[in-house]
């Protein structure tokens, strides 16, 4: 049967049950405005019945209080996760893309490119009245100084923005690196204490927090398993194995193991594009490992990152080896057919200068320079580069085993980021420069001192004071004509070495403004030709626009990305402020709801305690007074 005190027993196990609601009212309360805390509830049972051997058979022996645990759901948590990553993608994307937007800025506020184009023409028009006068060609020339000095300010622009994207993109990796740390140091901790039977609630708070903030920065997801006893393989021991993963599966994290990633700068002859900045980081894990920053998956505040910094809208120079053979000169050369349209022109080519790596297969080379050869039709029909023959960049030359295999330059990156808007400016002002030089050079064409006619636009040298005069492109392009990226052709030319020969400069009356010697300057038809170069697409065509339209055509893109990226950003701030409403319904602290759970385990206690006091009396007067 049941002790004498049995009475005394219980109501101790309901004055410490509530004892411990108490407390865990008044930790909820403490940390009603700390960041990530989870609301913890106490978790109560009643005791094991006990056997009395009496007519009622047994008795409640009291309340058992089982656990403090937390509230906290993890459906809610990985549907947050996983809509953090889409809003720190596009909230990058947003933020970059205005910036752009800014760049291109034409109003009352900026002279931006239509009103700078606007104004060397106005000029061309003056010229057509006066094509003699001395001024007037100064006024042109320092106009079409204007013109090249926007596109060598927005190509500067786009750079430096590139340079602070790939500073963020190796803050955001170190973020990674720190938080990987935490989080394996946290999971040693919990597993130390769970080991006893207790619950690392607070622990877990702070390692979720992490998680919070990671899911931010890139795709993550999270698996904990339970730890079994090797002995006794259906014993569980406490412990739980917290694997993290992220961009599309790879490990972070497991347990108390955590990998690192690496950023290093790329050397310039490592570049994808032609006007990337130098010392662009690639990233890769601590055990050499690739780190597959190029995946769809990758997500986060990280892809947004690298879409801005490497984003070439798919148009990456990619094709088929053709042929693998030596040149004349003896050097290994790989020849690659091409079908895409945009890698028929060197107006659009992005290939950089400095050679670069080329993947033919499986497997990269280091080459050069490189040559295209034309059909018949005046479009590029492959590429030939040539293989470098230094043993520090390749260790192993190409064979013939890889004819057949795909061949690319760079990576496909399918957003419009820098790399595009860098190659659009470089695009337009190579059809331009080109057909405007070839309609002051035409045959005939004469200068004020009756001199053959020179180029106006030129492209300023890399090494030194010089410029260059494209004497490649004054080929007549046939079938099988070779150009080389290290001749004088406009593929040197970008928005960057954009600009007006220096001759010209110096003196103005080397503008050519009309053909024949002995005709006089009255004729003016180059400046006729130059006039109808702003608008007839026969003699230039920009995206199937004439050379006036540039901005149009640019701002439609831009106005597009960056509209996408704000809906998207402030789609998926929506639903994160959604989800976390969610999440704080069940894992929130509520000040109302504590101060009701505050009075109802004040009276439990005053009703446990007020039973100790009447069981007092009661013993005593049994002891005292009946002598028992």
């Amino acid at each position: 049967m049941s002790s004498t005190f049995f009475g005394l027993n219980i109501a101790y196990t309901g004055l410490t049950a509530a004892n411990a609601g108490l407390n865990t009212t008044a930790n909820n309360i403490s940390n009603v405005n700390t960041e990530g805390y989870s609301r913890q509830t106490v978790t109560q049972q009643a005791s094991n019945a006990l056997r009395t051997y009496t007519t009622y058979g047994c008795a409640g022996s009291g309340v058992d209080t089982i656990a403090i645990e937390r509230q906290r759901d993890a459906f809610y948590d990985f549907k947050y996760w996983n809509n953090n990553a889409h809003l720190g993608e596009f909230q990058e994307l947003e933020y970059y893309m205005k910036q752009i937007e800014d760049y291109f800025k034409d109003d009352t506020t900026v002279d931006g490119f239509a009103t700078i184009f606007e104004k060397m023409y106005t000029t061309i028009e003056e010229l057509k009245k006066n094509s003699g006068d001395s001024t007037t060609k100064e006024q042109f020339i320092g106009f079409a100084g204007n013109l090249t000095y926007y596109f060598n300010t927005m190509a500067a622009n786009l750079e430096r923005m590139q340079v602070d994207v790939n500073l963020e993109i190796k803050n955001k990796i170190e973020q990674i690196n720190s938080y990987s740390q935490e989080i394996a140091s946290l999971n040693k901790q919990i597993n130390v204490i769970e080991l006893t039977g207790a619950r690392a609630n607070e622990l877990r708070d702070q390692r979720d927090l992490i998680i919070d903030k990671l899911s931010k920065i890139v795709d993550t997801t999270v698996d904990e398993q339970p730890v079994y006893d090797s002995n006794y393989p259906d014993r569980v021991t406490g412990a739980t194995r917290y694997i993290v993963k992220i961009a599309g599966g790879q490990t972070l994290v497991d347990s108390s193991r955590y990998n690192e990633l690496v950023c290093e700068a790329r050397p310039n002859y490592e570049n994808m594009n032609q006007s990337d900045a130098e010392g662009l980081y690639r990233i890769y894990w601590n055990d050499g490992r690739e780190f597959s920053v190029y995946s769809n998956q990758i997500g986060g505040e990280l892809r947004g990152l690298i879409e801005i910094r490497d984003g070439n809208n798919g148009e990456n120079f990619k094709g088929t080896v053709a042929d693998v053979s030596r040149n004349n000169e003896g050097k290994m050369t790989v020849t690659v057919d091409i079908t895409a349209d945009y890698l028929k022109s060197l107006s659009s080519c992005i290939l950089p200068n400095n050679g670069g790596l080329i993947t033919l297969g499986n497997k990269e080379y280091y080459f050069d320079s490189f040559d295209v050869t034309y059909d018949g039709d005046g479009n590029i029909k492959n590429y030939t580069f040539i293989i470098s023959d230094d043993p520090n960049k390749n260790a192993q030359m190409p064979d013939s085993g890889r004819i057949g295999k795909d061949a690319s330059v760079g990576y496909t990156v399918s957003y419009q980021g820098i790399p595009y808007y860098q190659e659009q400016l470089n695009e337009w002002v190579r059809i331009f420069a080109e057909a405007f030089n070839n309609v002051v050079t035409q045959d005939g064409s004469v200068d004020g001192y009756a001199q053959p006619a020179d180029i106006v636009f030129t492209a300023d040298e890399a090494t030194d004071n010089t410029q260059r005069k494209f004497l490649d492109s004054r080929k007549k392009i046939t079938d099988g004509t070779v150009i080389s990226s290290n001749g004088d052709s406009y593929y040197y030319l970008t928005a960057k070495n954009f600009n007006v020969n220096k001759d010209m400069v110096d003196d103005p009356q080397k503008l050519a403004t009309h053909t024949g010697e002995t005709e006089g300057e009255s004729k003016s038809d180059v400046v006729d030709d130059l006039l109808k170069l702003k608008t007839d697409t026969s003699m230039m065509s920009f995206r199937g626009c004439s050379a006036g339209d540039f901005l149009q055509c640019i701002l439609a893109d831009v106005a597009l990305n960056a509209q996408s990226a704000n809906i998207l950003s402030e789609s998926y701030a929506n639903i994160a402020g959604s989800i976390d409403n969610q999440r704080l319904s069940i894992s929130g602290v509520d000040s109302d709801e504590e101060a009701l759970n505050l009075v109802q385990f004040q009276h439990s206690y005053n009703l446990a305690s007020q039973m100790i006091s009447v069981l007092t009396e009661v013993y005593d007067k049994l002891i005292l007074d009946t002598g028992v």
